[in-house]
């Protein structure tokens, strides 16, 4: 391995540790102060000015045989190859006389899709993370393994911009010619995770398999279902349930033998985490676990979840096989059931509606939720937020690409589709409430055994969706946004206004056949 290592140009490193096991790496992770223990053994790292992920700084290499492919824009910038590769000559430079952490994994729990990733870091602790959230291989499997894609995560260097030609000392540049990526200056794992995700969001659709930014279970009868949602929408909180077994939490291929995760394990958000509500993550940060930037009482070493003074964006990596019902490997069959969540904080959008296919592909496109940024510093009004295919940032080729794979999907296994609003009811952010995450789990239930599809259904004349008249343990009358509101003409003026909002977003979706723009809600 040394003399690979040197290959890449990292001369006379300090040592190199080849997929050490997570209690080594949490070793070596105290060793070198990178973090502490918690009193249920997780390791607690802060990730300084990165806490999430940096989209202005992410760019693609612009090379012949990619060029015509990629969806050039804001998401997928372009840098040249000569940039691109004097950041790479440097940032190897950098790493000579360091200590080096390798992963070799799997990208893709089916072996026939699977892309073999070796990730390369300067920290132990983001090479223990990275250990615990791709599929790990077998003893036999790393003997005779080979890097499909190459990761270098290396957070103390620092790039240059006026130099470099980058936006600031952080940059995330994929290059599909070299079949590598490199990370620099930043500690937030998750640019990591997200970097392979986006590789396999261009590698896949090549081989007729559908990639999607979603989390995924399986029923005792082998119905498997899936959930599209950006994140606080609780995808990760609603796919794991104690009735079902989880196939991943986030990112899944559709082929044509039905959906596999990529991952080996979760990234769950811990913003408020409470061992009522979501008791399987909770339980789940143990010693293994990577856990970012929660605050925790250095006497007890107890984690204060609701602390948000780092960040909203607190986060545990843990591997799946921490869910005490996680499907091994993760496979399942074609799903019965899709669901799109959004964490509506306008309060206007029904709790659940079916959606038929062209309903489905224009709220796939939207990618709809809200956010309500900047909290802390006293700023209420929520923000729509529209992320095409609920996964824009990760998306290299045009979205067309991914609508189509899922209509054709929806359409040929037959899938009821379904939008479920995880936020709020009775009235906008501050004045109504936040739906009930009983009433939630109930709506999601009703979806995934069928009893939405034995009642009847109205349409709503804003948005166009179909609203179940009933819903088991669910109460009638919240099912209908606008009749939970005290002020009726309020609601009407709201939901008219996101009405609106969808309409002026869809626009920017040229070519898009009409039959999906009237799928649409009504302005």
């Amino acid at each position: 391995m040394e003399k690979y290592v040197e290959s890449l140009g990292i001369i006379a490193p300090k040592a190199v540790y080849h997929n050490l096991s997570p209690a080594k790496l949490v070793e070596k992770a105290l060793e070198r102060k990178e973090g502490k223990l918690t009193a249920t053994g997780a390791l607690l790292v802060t990730t300084g000015k990165y806490t999430g992920r940096s989209p202005d700084d992410r760019f693609v290499v612009d090379v012949p045989c990619v060029h015509d492919d990629i969806d050039w824009g804001k998401v997928n910038m372009p840098i040249s190859r000569e940039k691109a590769d004097a950041i790479y000559n440097r940032i190897v430079s950098y790493l000579q006389g360091r200590e080096i952490f390798i992963f070799d994994g799997f990208a893709g729990a089916d072996p026939h899709y699977a892309l073999s990733v070796r990730v390369i870091n300067e920290l132990a602790s983001q090479n223990l993370f990275i250990h615990q959230l791709l599929v790990r291989p077998t003893k036999e499997q790393l003997e005779s393994f080979e890097p499909g894609f190459t990761i270098i995560a290396a957070p103390g260097f620092k790039c240059i911009p006026e130099v470099d030609g980058v936006n600031s000392e952080a940059a995330i540049i994929v290059d599909f010619e070299k079949k590598r990526v490199i990370i620099a200056g930043s500690r937030y794992a998750g640019e990591i995770k997200k970097s392979i995700f986006s590789v396999m969001n261009y590698l896949l659709p090549k081989r007729n398999v559908f990639p999607m930014h979603c989390s995924a279970n399986i029923g005792a009868d082998g119905d498997s279902a899936l959930f599209f949602g950006l994140s606080g929408t609780g995808k990760t909180t609603l796919s794991a349930d104690p009735n079902r077994m989880l196939i991943g939490d986030d990112e899944h291929g559709w082929s044509a033998d039905g959906v596999f995760n990529f991952e080996g394990g979760c990234y769950a958000k811990c913003i408020n985490l409470s061992r009522e509500n979501e008791p399987q993550i909770w339980n789940a940060i143990k010693f293994g676990t990577l856990v970012e930037n929660v605050i925790m009482d250095d006497e007890t070493g107890e984690l204060d979840y609701s602390d948000s003074s780092l960040t909203e964006n607190t986060r545990a990596g843990y591997p799946v096989t921490y869910i005490p019902n996680c499907a091994i490997p993760g496979i399942g069959s074609h799903p019965k059931t899709v669901i799109f969540l959004t964490a509506d904080a306008f309060g206007v959008l029904p709790p659940v509606a079916k959606l038929d296919k062209n309903m489905a592909m224009y709220h796939f496109v939207s990618g709809y939720t809200s956010k309500l940024a900047g909290t802390e510093r006293g700023i209420k009004e929520p923000q729509t937020t529209f992320s095409t295919c609920f996964g824009a940032p990760f998306l290299p080729l045009h979205p067309s690409v991914y609508a189509q794979m899922l209509g054709e999907r929806i359409e040929e296994h037959n899938a009821n589709v379904y939008l479920i609003n995880t936020g709020w009811s009775g009235g906008p952010y501050g004045v109504g409430k936040r739906m009930s995450l009983k009433y939630t789990r109930a709506m999601v239930t009703a979806a995934l055994t069928g009893a939405l599809e034995k009642g009847e259904f109205t349409l709503d004349p804003i948005f166009n969706v179909m609203i179940p008249k009933t819903c088991p343990n669910v109460p009638d009358e919240i099912l209908n946004p606008r009749e939970v509101w005290a002020d009726k003409a309020a609601y009407d003026k709201q939901a008219k206004d996101l009405a609106k909002r969808f309409v002026e977003n869809f626009k920017k979706y040229d070519n898009m056949p009409q039959h999906i723009i009237d799928a649409g809600p009504k302005a």
